[in-house]
């Protein structure tokens, strides 16, 4: 037979449904097992009101994304491309845009070669705000070219020297 003084002490700590079936059961509850234990946490990294708890800006999440993915480079030489007028200026952007970037040559296609020249003069300037504005990009020279011009050195029977000199008039 079972006690049921005893089990009415140990059903008296339990919850109320748990009690209902360990009496109809004839079972005694165990020690306070049956209820959850608390974590404890030894990191404080996810407690409120820490440093570092704040959001951060989108802006820091996109630098942090570009920089653990390794796109700092290639961002930064986009930029430059992108942003040409503001870094040469309006008028010259008109007659000139960037066409390539290889192993830290940009080269910069002009409308004339006196663009082309002018800009030579200005190359030093050109090349010290580029390196201010976009250190990642990886700019240390400048070429300028200007407009492409005919070439006669093409096609079969294309002939060995000089070419045609005196054909226009």
């Amino acid at each position: 037979m079972i006690d049921i003084s005893t089990n009415a002490a140990a059903a008296s700590d339990a919850p109320e449904t748990v009690s209902t079936y360990l009496r109809l059961r004839g079972l005694k509850p165990s020690s306070n097992s049956w209820k959850r234990k608390r974590r404890i946490r030894d990191d404080d990294d996810n407690a409120p009101f820490t440093p570092g708890r704040d959001p951060g800006t989108l802006g820091d999440v996109l630098d942090k994304l570009s920089r653990d993915s390794g796109w700092q480079t290639t961002l930064a030489r986009e930029d430059l491309v992108r942003q040409w007028a503001d870094l040469a200026g309006a008028d010259t952007a008109k007659h000139s845009e960037p066409v390539s970037l290889e192993r830290g040559l940009l080269t910069v296609k002009c409308d004339s070669t006196a663009w082309a020249k002018n800009l030579q003069y200005m190359r030093a300037t050109i090349v010290t705000e580029i390196g201010r504005r976009y250190p990642d990009a990886g700019v240390e020279n400048l070429r300028f070219i200007g407009p492409d011009v005919p070439s006669w050195k093409w096609g079969p029977r294309a002939v060995p020297g000089r070419g045609p000199r005196d054909t226009y008039g």
